[in-house]
């Protein structure tokens, strides 16, 4: 385990099952804590192995105070092969008993500014409601892309420049290019925010993104932290 600040590298040879194991432990505490679990999901293939370990033990965790987001999402309907919402449906939340509207589904079959600003405005009522500035999420998942993108936040794209709203459009250099993403400001609010990465090729690119670089590297969460969770 290396420590830095309010970082954190822990490789492990159980990635599936430690990356579930932390899920539940951190949403159990939220959930004694304040009676409610916020937890954001990753989109793209590592993490779907860890959603059907979740729902594996299905009562590991009350889901009717389990309240879920998405990090990100490609503009396509949500039964689109592409859609970050369909792999977490399939994988996890229609085998879990969570109730409908606890699942904050960012709406990509619509215009995007209009997906954007609807997603925004939800997570806005509800931090109101809490009485905090701004969505505070128990634990945000998030992924790596091989050029140090991480949610649709890509380098050089103009969304890292954000620093007010928490949902915008976004483009990627992959089809389908629109996407709709969380914006920095929105994942630094987290109290932690965890990096899942299973893949022996993205060493260098965890290495880099740990000392700064690319747009994964300005995850930096300002009261929380992060946690690099590395499959050996």
């Amino acid at each position: 385990m290396q420590h830095r600040l309010n970082k954190d590298l822990q490789r492990t040879a159980n990635f599936t099952a430690d990356a579930a194991a932390l899920i539940i432990e951190t949403g159990r505490r939220a959930i004694a804590d304040s009676g409610l679990f916020r937890l954001g999901l990753a989109g793209g293939n590592t993490p779907r192995a860890i959603y059907a370990a979740l729902a594996q033990t299905p009562n590991a965790l009350p889901w009717d105070r389990v309240q879920i987001t998405f990090g990100d999402e490609r503009c396509v309907p949500p039964d689109h092969a592409d859609s970050n919402y369909l792999m977490a449906k399939e994988a996890l939340l229609s085998r879990v008993p969570i109730p409908e509207g606890n699942v904050f589904r960012i709406r990509g079959e619509i215009h995007h500014e209009e997906a954007a600003t609807e997603c925004e405005a939800r997570l806005n009522a509800v931090a109101q409601r809490l009485g905090e500035a701004r969505y505070v999420h128990d634990l945000l998942l998030l992924g790596l892309g091989e050029d140090g993108h991480t949610a649709s936040l890509f380098p050089g794209s103009p969304a890292l420049d954000e620093t007010d709203r928490n949902v915008i459009p976004a483009t990627g250099p992959k089809p389908p290019p629109q996407r709709i993403t969380f914006t920095l400001p929105l994942i630094n609010a987290a109290r932690l925010v965890v990096f899942l990465v299973n893949d022996p090729k993205k060493e260098p690119i965890v290495q880099a993104a740990w000392n700064g670089e690319f747009p994964s590297g300005k995850v930096s969460p300002t009261q929380g932290k992060v946690l690099w969770l590395v499959g050996m």
